[in-house]
């Protein structure tokens, strides 16, 4: 520890005698600084000892504003040295310290200055030492902890021991590690670890040793993006596998072999939720961490989609759970969520429930029966979106060129059971210019709105474009 003005003036060796009355501080001494300056605060940066023979400060005036000047600076205290330009320490120098509570000390002829600069610059030698084996030594235990096998959970543990406070830590808005429910007396300090999700680590107030906490942070950071990239390699597998059931290209005993391997037990009743992002959020669905509650639940990304396979009974409350959690992250997002069922066949319907659910638009889409569109599409032997892509082609390419919202218009016309008249009234035009687009579409497609098998066809086309079948 740096050394203080008592322990300075009771070194051996200096001889240095107190004078005056003025209270000596115990903070550590900062430097010595030697002056013959009438005025040396612009020279001092606070917590040093002022060494000076008083070669200057010959009136009482002069030596009076060198003890203020000091004082003003913020130093710790004044030693005078006699023997050359003064035999003692002069009274009105030695009055204006007492009056300002600046201790002064003397410097014996025989003492050089050069011996307390020395005292002084070992004892902050050591102290820095130590500061650094103390500084090793924590960083060392906070590597350990990390890589014992309990990560962040132990890492956190320890910080929270050597900086003598709780710790928390929070990722996307919900709780990584929290030994207490920090309030707005804790420090939070940013995390980074390369993508844009909030991490912060809150510390309660006082706690000792920041730089390990600097250093616990980098390891957080290291430790994170470690996790995240384990998460998205890990998603795209189970991803890759739920598609290949979803797709029909993997079923029976198989299947359900392949998807134990996953974590995915479909002897149990289970059921998929399904996150749709919006388009400028969808990449960071393979990483996004998830909360506590879903902990060990298989989550895979298909089609641009994060698929969380849960148990059937606890459904409905993961669904709030994870989208109170993506709006509490910022995300716009919405839940699908899918029947429960058994077998990898169960599986696959529940994904076509989450995802037809989704078109609904609300935060937490419960499912419904299966529509004609989402059964058809369960069976890829069916080309429906070729089918589509035949019937929708020429209108888009028509709308795009010119500006003739025909699409739009027969969206309109289907879900207003085919009245002219509503549609015309819905999209603010006459009705004979509704009737004259819907004999575009009949030209352009081969498919005319007005005949019911044609109609159905026309439903289909649009259903699948808008599943993205």
């Amino acid at each position: 520890m740096s050394i203080t003005l008592p322990g300075l003036l009771a070194a051996g060796g200096l001889n240095l005698t107190r004078h005056g009355s003025a209270p000596l501080s115990d903070r550590p001494i900062q430097w010595v600084a030697v002056t013959e300056l009438e005025d040396p605060s612009p020279f001092l940066g606070g917590g040093e000892v002022v060494l000076t023979t008083g070669l200057r400060h010959s009136s009482a005036a002069a030596q009076r504003r060198f003890v203020q000047s000091v004082d003003k600076a913020g130093a710790l205290g004044i030693g005078f040295g006699t023997g050359l330009s003064h035999g003692t320490v002069p009274g009105p120098l030695l009055a204006e310290a007492d009056r300002r509570d600046l201790p002064v000390f003397e410097v014996p002829y025989d003492t050089p200055f050069m011996a307390l600069g020395k005292l002084v610059a070992d004892s902050l030698s050591a102290e820095h030492v130590a500061h650094l084996h103390q500084l090793l030594s924590a960083h060392q235990v906070l590597a350990e902890a990390l890589l014992s096998g309990k990560g962040l959970p132990r890492l956190l543990t320890e910080l929270s021991r050597l900086v003598g406070a709780e710790v928390a830590l929070f990722q996307y808005g919900a709780p990584v590690f929290a030994a207490a429910q920090p309030d707005s007396s804790w420090r939070r300090i940013p995390v980074s670890t390369g993508m844009r999700d909030r991490c912060t680590l809150a510390i309660a107030e006082p706690f000792v040793q920041p730089d390990v906490v600097a250093y616990a942070s980098s390891l957080i950071g290291v430790e994170l993006s470690n996790q995240a990239a384990r998460r998205a390699s890990s998603r795209k597998v189970t991803g890759q596998l739920l598609g290949d059931v979803v797709d029909g290209r993997l079923a029976g005993a198989d299947a359900a072999v392949r998807l134990r391997s996953a974590g995915i037990d479909t002897s149990q009743r289970l059921l998929i939720l399904l996150v749709e992002a919006a388009s400028g959020q969808v990449r960071g669905l393979p990483a996004l961490p998830l909360p506590a509650a879903f902990d060990g639940a298989p989550t895979g990304v298909y089609g641009k989609r994060l698929a969380v396979v849960v148990p059937a009974s606890d459904g409905p409350r993961l669904a709030e759970a994870l989208s109170s959690f993506l709006f509490g992250a910022g995300l716009t997002a919405k839940v699908g969520v899918g029947g429960a069922y058994t077998e990898p066949g169960g599986l696959r319907w529940s994904y076509y429930e989450a995802r037809e659910a989704l078109q609904r638009g609300a935060a937490v889409n419960e499912p419904e029966r299966l529509s004609l569109t989402s059964l058809l599409m369960a069976g890829r032997d069916v080309p429906l979106a070729d089918l589509a892509a035949e019937a929708l082609g020429p209108l888009e390419a028509f709308d795009n060129r010119h500006g003739a919202q025909l699409l739009p218009t027969l969206d309109t016309y289907l879900a207003l059971n085919g009245s002219v008249a509503a549609v015309a009234a819905d999209l603010n035009l006459h009705r004979n210019t509704v009737r004259y687009r819907l004999a575009q579409i009949a030209e352009l497609t081969g498919y005319d709105p007005a005949v019911t098998a044609d109609r159905v066809h026309l439903f289909l086309a649009l259903s699948v474009r808008r599943l993205g079948g």
